[in-house]
């Protein structure tokens, strides 16, 4: 499991949250004290890696940074550089190279032209990575953590698209997705997500956050699981 103890891991632990955009902060209210840590990095390293594209100013420069979490990811922890908090955080996961999509999903997204074929493989990534996390926890069915973070992956890539149509073909895409599972109590936060982007995406695509609506439905789906 990620490392979980000490005034340096609270103190990285904080550096973590402070990245999390605010769906992803309070999703992550819901978390088991158990679940949390392993939670909050995974989210951590996604809100990570979505940085890079945001703030990339050439397409070279992110596929640069992009790879070189691929290629760490896919390495033995042992050979892992220190000093970073997200791979401090990751080096006690069983497997973090089943993380390794969901770089490949963002990398996807590097891509001029958004198509369903780009739309799939960054969801696919994002399912991959929480399939993963599911399995770090010890829970059952990873196949529904992964269908449930998929949903979650196709609206927040609709939120973030400033193009109408490429918006259009996000949602064109998500009609194909199912509803999201029922999920254990240790992937609360993620039903959360999914829950908030089902919504969103019956609206035509909006924030996921938009509301006293939105944190009504965060806290029943926080509280009961649904």
């Amino acid at each position: 499991m990620a490392r979980d103890g000490g005034a340096q891991g609270i103190g990285e632990k904080r550096l973590l949250y402070d990245q999390l955009p605010p769906p992803q902060r309070l999703a992550l209210a819901y978390a088991s004290a158990r679940s949390r840590p392993a939670t909050l990095t995974l989210l951590a390293l996604d809100a990570r890696l979505a940085a890079i594209l945001r703030g990339r100013r050439e397409s070279l420069a992110a596929q640069l940074r992009l790879a070189w979490w691929r290629d760490t990811l896919a390495s033995p922890p042992m050979q892992w550089p220190t000093g970073e908090p997200l791979l401090e955080a990751l080096r006690d996961w069983r497997d973090p190279s089943g993380l390794r999509p969901l770089v490949e999903g963002w990398e996807a997204l590097l891509t001029e032209e958004l198509s369903p074929p780009v739309i799939a493989e960054f969801v696919e990534g994002r399912g991959q990575a929480f399939a993963t996390l599911a399995r770090e926890l010890g829970a059952p069915r990873p196949q529904d953590a992964a269908a449930a973070a998929r949903i979650w992956a196709v609206a927040d890539l609709a939120t973030n698209l400033s193009q109408a149509a490429e918006r259009g073909l996000a949602i064109d895409y998500a009609r194909g997705l199912p509803p999201p599972p029922r999920l254990p109590r240790s992937l609360r936060p993620l039903a959360v997500l999914a829950g908030l982007s089902a919504a969103a995406l019956a609206d035509g695509g909006r924030p996921l956050l938009t509301g006293p609506g939105s944190a009504l439905r965060a806290l029943r789906i926080g509280f009961i699981g649904r």
